[in-house]
């Protein structure tokens, strides 16, 4: 093969590599939201967790503080957190603009901020946070978590956007959880079907869509990812035989 065609043909795997690479970087981007699991509990739903996790997307920095708001409009009572070891949990409450009147008395605030320092998640890991409440507001579809995720370098990534009916998943999406209503609990999966006092079971289904959320998604983000390599090693095929259909030529 002559000098010509041999640089030809570095310079055409040198174009595959790149854009393998860059196909890869971009679907783990892709992939790093913070996201809240189960994805769904039953309207008024009591007694459970809620989890969320949070990937670190650097790769020179590490995440050293996450923020989670709760909604107060739609307030979620009764929180209580048990941070993993290395983290330390604040819980700032807020006054109500509207009391929530439950069978315990009338709740005129409620937990507003949940706040995680001490610890750290390294690049290429992930950490998920624990919130448990004791009851979730029967008066709307979907509750939104925004969250904050400092990094150990200073910047901090606002996940707090939310979606347009009709439109793409936004950048950083805010994590959300779907309410049902308490009849349809056990035909979505969610792990509360009844609303009321959740039990071991109901802990143990919440784990269990959890994985299989987790599961899927992966499953699927996995799927596409293989999916892009494939094109571009074709990419890479056709290139090589163009190449060594060039060198062939007298």
């Amino acid at each position: 093969m002559s000098t010509r065609t041999s640089r030809s043909a570095r310079r055409a795997g040198l174009v595959t590599v790149l854009a393998a690479a860059g196909v890869l970087a971009a679907a783990g981007a892709a992939s790093a939201h913070v996201t809240v699991h189960p994805e769904s509990y039953a309207k008024g739903a009591t007694d459970c967790v809620l989890t969320f996790r949070v990937p670190n997307e650097e790769n020179s920095a590490a995440t050293t503080k996450v923020q989670v708001f709760l909604p107060t409009d739609h307030p979620v009572l009764g929180v209580l957190v048990s941070p993993r070891d290395g983290w330390t949990a604040k819980v700032t409450t807020s006054k109500l603009k509207k009391p929530v009147k439950t069978d315990d008395g009338t709740i005129t605030e409620a937990a507003s901020e949940v706040t995680f320092t001490g610890g750290k998640i390294t690049a290429g890991h992930f950490e998920d946070f624990d919130i448990a409440f004791g009851q979730l507001p029967d008066d709307t579809d979907q509750l939104t978590f925004k969250t904050l995720q400092t990094y150990s370098d200073g910047k901090t990534v606002r996940w707090i956007e939310q979606p347009a009916e009709g439109a793409d998943e936004p950048e950083n999406p805010a994590p959300a959880l779907k309410l049902t209503a308490k009849g349809a609990a056990e035909d979505d999966g969610s792990s509360s079907a009844s609303g009321n006092t959740g039990s071991s079971d109901a802990k143990s289904s919440a784990g269990t869509k959890s994985a299989a959320a987790s599961s899927s998604d992966s499953t699927a983000r996995g799927l596409g990812v293989a999916g892009l390599i494939v094109g571009v090693l074709g990419l890479a095929a056709a290139a090589f035989a163009l190449v060594r259909g060039r060198s062939a030529r007298p």
